[in-house]
């Protein structure tokens, strides 16, 4: 499953071999010699620090991948939803909100017969109303 285990280096190096860009440039860009980005590319995580630098060399947003991995594979909340638990010393951001990508990965799963409609709104707790819609739109 593509969001479910995440090797960082992989998807740079990939990133890396589809823009064509030369080691010469990676390692100029990331201020590491040749072996440092091969550990990079050996590497299920990396430095948030790094991270970013990569996806701006790259142009490519790698966090989304992580952030794809908390919307499916995320348990529900334990915490009170009558309450009100949002922190004003950091950013709020809404579960909810499905990239594309998170769209196709579940209308696939659904075309395929891989899972179903019911199996899919149980695992990644997608309410019925929303897969409904994204069904009447393909």
């Amino acid at each position: 499953m593509l969001y479910k285990e995440i090797h960082i280096g992989q998807f740079i190096k990939n990133r890396v071999e589809e823009l064509e860009i030369s080691i010469e440039r990676v390692c100029s860009f990331l201020k590491k010699d040749e072996e440092a980005v091969e550990e990079i590319y050996k590497s299920k995580s990396i430095d948030t620090d790094l991270l970013l630098r990569c996806s701006k060399l790259l142009e490519y947003d790698f966090f989304r991948l992580y952030s794809s991995h908390l919307i499916l594979y995320s348990p529900p909340s334990a915490i009170d939803k009558g309450k009100n638990h949002r922190s004003n010393k950091i950013p709020y951001f809404r579960k909810n909100i499905y990239t594309q990508e998170i769209k196709d990965f579940i209308i696939e799963k659904i075309q395929s017969g891989e899972m179903t409609h019911s199996e899919i709104i149980s695992e990644y707790s997608i309410p019925k109303s929303t897969l409904h819609r994204w069904l009447q739109k393909i």
